[in-house]
C-alpha cells in the first residue's frame, strides 16, 4: 500500500518574508544620544544633579558661560528625548541628572583660544622659571625654549600612530 501523498507543502522560496523585519544585534544603549545641532551650535549635557543633590551652582555658571538650555520642543519631530516634567528647568531636555544645553560655535573657539593662550602662558613661564635657576646657579647655561606640541581631541574613534 504506498500511495503518494499530494504535498500540500509550499517551498520556502515561495513563502513572503518580510526581510527588514530581521533581528537588528544588540548594542549598548546610548544613553545620552542627541540629534545633531542646528547650524552655528554645539550641543553639550551639563549637569544639573549627582547623587539626588542640586548643582545649581554649576548649572548657573554654565548658564553665564553662553551655554542655553535646550528644550524639547526645540528639538526636530523624530528626536523625542525624555523632558524635566517640574520645577526651574520643566520642558528642557534631560537624562539622568544632567541637562541639554547649545552654545554657538564660534563662542566655543572664543574659549578654546583663551585656554590655548593660558596654557601658552603657562609654559612659558616654566621654561622661564627653569632659565633663570639656571642662571642663578652660576653654572653653564645653554637655553634653547622647548619645543612643545599638543593637540585635544574629543570623542571620535582611536587613532595609533601616522597613517
Amino acid at each position: 500500500m504506498t500511495e503518494a501523498k499530494s504535498s500540500t507543502r509550499s517551498s520556502r522560496e515561495s513563502q513572503a518574508h518580510d526581510k527588514s523585519a530581521r533581528r537588528k544585534p544588540w548594542r549598548p544603549v546610548r544613553k545620552l544620544e542627541t540629534p545633531p545641532a542646528p547650524p552655528g551650535y554645539v550641543y553639550r549635557w551639563i549637569r544639573e544633579s549627582m547623587l539626588g543633590t542640586e548643582d545649581r551652582a554649576n548649572v548657573s555658571r554654565r548658564i553665564r558661560e553662553g551655554w542655553e538650555l535646550v528644550r524639547g520642543t526645540d528639538l526636530p519631530e523624530e528626536w523625542q528625548l525624555p523632558t524635566m516634567d517640574s520645577g526651574r528647568h520643566e520642558g528642557v531636555v534631560f537624562s539622568e541628572g544632567l541637562l541639554l544645553a547649545k552654545i554657538p560655535e564660534e563662542t566655543v573657539q572664543e574659549r578654546n583660544d583663551y585656554y590655548s593662550g593660558k596654557n601658552r602662558e603657562a609654559l612659558d613661564s616654566v621654561d622661564n622659571n627653569m632659565f633663570n635657576e639656571a642662571a642663578q646657579s652660576k653654572g653653564y647655561v645653554r637655553y634653547e625654549p622647548l619645543q612643545r606640541e599638543t593637540s585635544v581631541t574629543k570623542g571620535g574613534g582611536v587613532s595609533f600612530g601616522k597613517n
